[in-house]
């Protein structure tokens, strides 16, 4: 998987997370959801994403930016 797919999943499951609670508990989750939008326009403008950074230093990404999860084999 790519460092870009992995970005999309997790910002479209913190989103639909963030609308789940927002209906079953309550609004403020919402919140979540503005969170989320904003860091993925913050990291297009910066480049930088804590999601990528965290597999980065794990040591689970090669130089083709494709993530190998719990390390890559050498």
């Amino acid at each position: 998987m790519k460092t870009e797919s992995l970005i999309r999943l997790l910002a479209g499951f913190m989103t639909l997370l963030g609308v789940t609670l927002t209906h079953f508990v309550s609004p403020w989750w919402l919140l979540l959801c503005v969170f989320v939008g904003l860091n993925l326009i913050q990291s297009v403008f910066t480049g930088f994403c804590p999601p990528v950074l965290i597999v980065r230093k794990l040591g689970w990404v090669d130089e083709n930016d494709v993530i190998h999860w719990g390390g890559r084999s050498r």
